[in-house]
C-alpha cells in the first residue's frame, strides 16, 4: 500500500492509500480531506514516552517517568508497568483520534526494554502493555499497529492490524514482519538513509527527513 508519514499542522497530503499524522497536531479538517480522496489516517501517539509539549504531559506522575529519549528533546522514557496510571491517558489519546475520525492509532516507543528507560523493563512488560492498547483501540473502533518492536511481532500478529517500522531495512531487520505479511497484513517501513533499491517484497517503504515534519519520497 503507497503510504506517507509526517508530523506538524502543516501536511498537505500527497495522493496516497495511508497517512500517518500527528492525532493532536491534526485537524478535522484535514482527515475528512482524506477520506473524501478515499485514502485512511492513522493517528501517531507516543504510548511508551512523555513529551513535554503534549497538553497532557502534566497527567504523568514524577514516578513514571525516566530517562531521556537519545536524539528527541523533551520526550522521557515512561514505566510501562504501570498501567493503572498510563490506560487511561492512552485511552483519552485514542478517543481523541475516534472523534477526529481517524481510522487508526499507532502508538509508538513500546520497545523500551531495549533501551536505558531508567526501569527494569522487560520483554513481557512491552507486551502486555501492547495487548493493552490493542484492546483499547479495538474498543473505540480503531485499527492499531505495532511500532517497531520487531520481537513482538509473531506474538501479536493475529491481533494487530498493520505495523509500522523505522529502518527495518537498514539493521536488517524487515523479515522479522513474515508473520504479518503471511497474513496480509500492511507493513509499513519509513528509511531515513539509503534509496528504494532493493526492497524486501511485502512491505511499503518511503524516504523520509528523520524529523518527519517534510515530503516522503515512495519507494513503490
Amino acid at each position: 500500500m503507497s503510504w506517507h508519514i509526517q508530523y506538524g499542522d502543516d501536511v498537505s497530503p500527497p495522493d496516497v492509500a495511508v497517512l500517518n499524522l500527528d492525532g493532536a497536531e491534526t485537524d478535522v479538517s484535514l482527515i475528512k480531506e482524506i477520506h473524501a480522496a478515499g485514502s485512511h489516517a492513522i493517528c501517531y501517539i507516543n504510548a511508551g514516552g512523555a513529551e513535554t509539549f503534549r497538553d497532557d504531559f502534566a497527567s504523568f506522575p514524577d514516578d513514571v517517568r525516566g530517562n531521556p529519549l537519545d536524539d528527541w528533546p523533551g520526550e522521557t522514557w515512561l514505566d510501562i508497568r504501570e498501567l493503572d496510571v498510563l490506560l487511561p491517558i492512552m485511552a483519552a489519546r485514542m478517543a481523541e483520534c475516534a472523534d477526529k475520525g481517524f481510522d487508526a492509532v499507532d502508538p509508538d516507543n513500546l520497545d523500551g526494554y531495549t533501551a536505558d528507560t531508567g526501569f527494569p523493563l522487560t520483554r513481557n512488560d512491552a507486551l502486555a502493555y501492547q495487548r493493552e492498547l490493542i484492546a483499547l483501540a479495538h474498543e473505540r473502533g480503531l485499527a492499531v499497529g505495532l511500532k517497531n518492536a520487531t520481537e513482538l511481532t509473531r506474538e501479536v500478529a493475529d491481533d494487530v492490524d498493520f505495523a509500522v517500522n523505522e529502518q527495518c531495512q537498514q539493521y536488517n531487520e524487515c523479515d522479522a514482519y513474515g508473520p504479518l505479511i503471511a497474513l496480509d497484513k500492511p507493513v509499513f517501513n519509513v528509511e531515513y538513509e539509503g534509496t528504494c533499491d532493493d526492497q524486501p517484497d511485502g512491505v511499503s517503504t518511503v524516504i523520509a527527513d528523520m524529523s518527519l515534519d517534510s515530503p516522503t519520497t515512495s519507494c513503490r
